[in-house]
């Protein structure tokens, strides 16, 4: 069968056994690590996708993508919500009441965030149906005082369905016997979990129930918009409260979370060249072995010289045997790097319930768990990245070699 010489022998001159082990030792050790720096870059790269991923889904699936507010609260909401969402680029819009205040229960007390909300228009522009692990959205009915809580919140102040709660305002109402704080008894009708920090001091009661807790006279204090494009809500907002022809505060989620997410993109930005920088390095100890090798094999050079062979032959087998480190290294990491992708969540949280400790915390981090996405695009430019370093790497010990004058090498041979 015909194979091309140059192939052939840079074949045979990679898997040879060499009388000096020290160069198969460079040889193996720069395949590992070529091998080791594509998986490597492809599971980072994949954990950084993954933590953007989780920001956009859950929790800015959670957070209002825009609001417009009024001054302090819109009497005609209803208005409001049917004008806004007559602009092609929003899809829905929900009325909300916000406050701050305190929750006791199970002899604990905490600081949470208290939203009122009307159930039906939320579900339309909010992910929180889809986290609930105990009852409904749907389940926060006006006049019966319900309350939906975060599962980490339930926990600390031992709550489950149907037990009952106090929030305290941070306002204080005139009575007969003095000046009292603003409180009222509410029913946990709910547990959400989304797994992010706001599971811990986040709360929804319908707006009607709200409007009473903190007297806003049945008038929403804004409307949430969900728009098609997250990156275009700072335009879209503007755009839809011109729109209405009054004054009217707004807001969207790169004033609250922005930073967070600009973040994550410089993060893996920076790693994803740090890390591409290492495979650089990898790949280039081809050019040290190449080398070792072209020392090695002198003598072989000015025979096959003397046979007829060309310099650009003689290259082409050092650029093969070099080409054959590059491509076994980069397609094994890469497979490895998949593989790690795929099971790193996995892996993170099988470690971490052998350990018992929890590497991410979501008091600190946004989400209590490591997510993983792995992009394609991500896994074929790392890939031919290595390659074409491994490439570029062959060229100088083969283009030396090419060069080796066949006389006066075998003169000390």
């Amino acid at each position: 069968m015909f194979r091309p010489l140059s192939f052939y022998i840079g074949l045979r001159y990679t898997a040879a056994k060499r009388r000096n082990h020290f160069i198969s030792f460079i040889s193996l050790t720069s395949m590992i690590g070529l091998m080791l720096g594509v998986a490597v870059l492809i599971i980072v790269l994949s954990v950084m996708n993954g933590f953007d991923r989780e920001l956009k889904q859950k929790v800015l699936g959670m957070v209002p993508h825009a609001v417009v507010k009024g001054d302090p609260y819109l009497s005609d909401w209803q208005d409001v919500d049917q004008k806004v969402t007559e602009h092609p680029r929003v899809l829905a819009a929900a009325p909300f009441i916000e406050g701050q205040g305190m929750v006791t229960g199970g002899g604990n007390v905490r600081g949470v965030l208290i939203k009122g909300i009307v159930p039906e228009q939320e579900d339309t522009v909010s992910i929180i149906s889809s986290q609930m692990i105990e009852g409904k959205l749907a389940d926060l009915k006006a006049g019966e005082f319900g309350i939906i809580v975060g599962r980490p919140l339930a926990a600390s102040l031992r709550l489950e369905v149907g037990d009952r709660l106090t929030i305290v305002l941070p306002e204080a109402s005139v009575s007969p016997a003095g000046v009292m704080p603003r409180l009222k008894r509410f029913t946990v009708a709910g547990i959400f979990s989304t797994g992010a920090e706001l599971d811990g001091n986040y709360t929804l009661v319908h707006m009607e129930d709200a409007g009473k807790l903190m007297r806003t006279g049945g008038r929403a204090e804004g409307v949430r918009l969900l728009v098609d494009d997250l990156f275009a809500a700072p335009t879209v907002v503007e755009e839809a409260a011109l729109s209405l022809g009054g004054r009217y505060y707004i807001s969207d989620w790169t004033r609250t979370h922005g930073s967070l997410f600009s973040a994550i993109q410089m993060e893996k930005t920076i790693i994803g060249l740090l890390l591409m920088f290492i495979v650089a390095v990898a790949a280039f100890n081809i050019v040290s072995t190449l080398v070792m090798v072209v020392t090695d094999k002198t003598g072989d050079i000015a025979i096959l010289r003397t046979m007829g062979a060309t310099p650009g032959r003689i290259m082409r087998i050092f650029m093969i045997q070099g080409a054959i480190i590059g491509v076994f290294g980069t397609l094994v990491g890469t497979t490895l790097g998949i593989l790690g992708a795929w099971y790193i969540s996995d892996l993170i949280s099988g470690l971490e319930s052998l350990l018992n400790h929890q590497f991410l915390n979501a008091d600190v981090y946004f989400i209590s768990y490591l997510p993983s996405d792995l992009q394609w695009p991500d896994v074929a430019i790392i890939s031919t990245a290595g390659l074409v370093m491994s490439l570029l790497a062959t060229i100088y010990p083969a283009w030396r070699a090419s060069r080796i004058d066949p006389a006066e090498a075998l003169r000390y041979e």
